[in-house]
């Protein structure tokens, strides 16, 4: 007589959150069974945020890492682009203030002949996101089905949306989930967000913005650089070429902060003008984008072309190409008063003379927050029209009573925690005690390489 097969044991997601927060090891199918219950609806936002706090408090290993990335990914559609002959690279920063890249970046390596099929996401606690910006276009609709995005490729080279119902469900959810839940810090978690979405584009390359300084997720430098590892390592894993770019947040990127300000900014810089800091970053990640393309032979060819495309108005007519494919306004590129545009504005003065000695990041990334250009809690709607912008930089010269910034708003009392909090961020010294920091850090190839 067999013996009978004991019972296989029901996942119950209390028993993986408890393993977690006692710093064991989760299995592979752990990991797949939460994330799949989780997409389906069958567990509760409650219970997947202690989770994600054990994961923030606990860490993970490089295995679970793996598998959670790998859950997320097979959650939904992986898109086969294989039809498109040129090679597919996207870029993707991990969030930063003013940090408005990718809306040059897409248009500026499609001009070039390269593929950029971009999946981006929303804002994130303090930091500005793709997508919002992208909607304050006017008509922009970053909803696009699998099939049309595909169309907008073939048709431009390249398309930016959010996550689809096809395309990493699970990252999704979770997604806006730590958003509102203080676990969006986590090197395991960004990880597995950014390469799950990013390795369902169906791309061949990836360049990576990994942001460090007191407006970056990742505060230290040592930081930034273990989970620009982590995303090397599992991309080179995935059979992807990547590379990681460690750079600077210790300031805003640019002057504008604020989505409708930001795709301001953009077209400046898609014109040739724009801030210094954003124009030199954009031109470096360019360069990598056009060289893992293979349409340059060296990074240093790729910046080249790059600025010789931005100075032709051959960037700016794939940008304008890309926003009406995708249903937006293209008359609002060329006339920033067709973007939504805040009721009131004020300044803020500096309080005496000296030099701007430093500004804290991630608290002008909050005011934005407050003003209403990103969420306080996962239902929260963004107002696309305010934001912030900024007259002086770290290190420059100011006078008693000065502009340091504008505030552009909506509502008194949101305006009045804003300003409060933007006064409390700026550091007027007499005298400056450094110089300013490199833009770019250093550069990491495969894992443990380092430029």
């Amino acid at each position: 007589m067999n013996p009978t097969p004991a019972p296989t044991l029901a996942f119950r997601a209390i028993d993986v959150i408890r393993k977690k927060r006692d710093d064991g090891e989760l299995s592979r199918d752990e990991i797949e069974s939460l994330v799949n219950a989780y997409t389906r609806g069958d567990i509760p936002d409650y219970q997947v945020s202690a989770w994600l706090m054990a994961v923030v408090l606990r860490g993970m290993t490089r295995a679970e890492t793996a598998a959670l990335t790998d859950a997320m990914l097979r959650s939904g559609e992986v898109l086969d682009l294989s039809s498109i002959r040129a090679r597919k690279v996207d870029k993707h920063s991990t969030g930063g203030v003013g940090d408005k890249t990718s809306l040059v970046l897409a248009p500026l390596a499609a001009a070039a002949g390269v593929v950029v099929p971009m999946i981006s996401g929303r804002g994130l606690g303090h930091t500005g996101g793709t997508l919002d910006k992208l909607e304050s276009i006017p008509g922009f609709n970053v909803n696009l089905p699998a099939a049309q995005f595909r169309r907008v490729l073939e048709t431009c080279g390249c398309a930016m949306i959010g996550q689809t119902a096809e395309i990493a469900p699970a990252d999704r959810k979770l997604y806006a989930l730590r958003d509102v839940t203080g676990t969006v810090e986590s090197p395991y978690l960004i990880c597995a967000s950014i390469m799950s979405k990013k390795l369902a584009e169906g791309i061949d390359a990836l360049v990576l913005d990994v942001k460090t300084g007191s407006g970056a997720f990742m505060k230290s430098e040592k930081d930034a650089a273990f989970l620009a590892e982590l995303m090397v390592e599992t991309g080179e894993r995935m059979g992807k070429q990547v590379v990681a770019l460690i750079t600077d947040m210790d300031q805003p990127l640019g002057c504008m902060i604020g989505n409708a300000l930001e795709v301001v900014e953009v077209v400046e810089v898609l014109r040739g003008g724009g801030p210094e800091d954003l124009r030199q970053l954009c031109n470096e990640l360019a360069g990598w984008m056009l060289h893992l393309g293979g349409v340059s032979d060296t990074v240093a060819e790729g910046k080249e072309q790059s600025e010789k495309l931005i100075d032709s108005g051959k960037a700016l007519d794939k940008f304008r190409q890309m926003v009406e494919l995708q249903g937006g306004e293209p008359r609002a590129i060329d006339d920033p008063k067709k973007l939504p545009q805040a009721q009131h504005s004020m300044i803020l003065s500096s309080p005496k003379n000296g030099y701007l000695a430093s500004l804290q990041c991630e608290q002008v990334g909050t005011a934005c927050v407050i003003l209403g250009g990103g969420r306080e809690r996962k239902e929260d709607s963004v107002d696309p029209a305010v934001g912030i912008v900024l007259h002086k930089k770290v290190g420059d010269a100011v006078s008693a009573g000065e502009p340091l910034a504008t505030i552009y708003y909506n509502t008194e009392t949101r305006a009045a925690r804003a300003r409060q909090l933007l006064e409390e961020s700026y550091e007027i010294a007499d005298t400056l005690a450094r110089g300013k920091r490199p833009l770019i850090h250093r550069v990491i190839g495969k894992p443990g390489e380092r430029n």
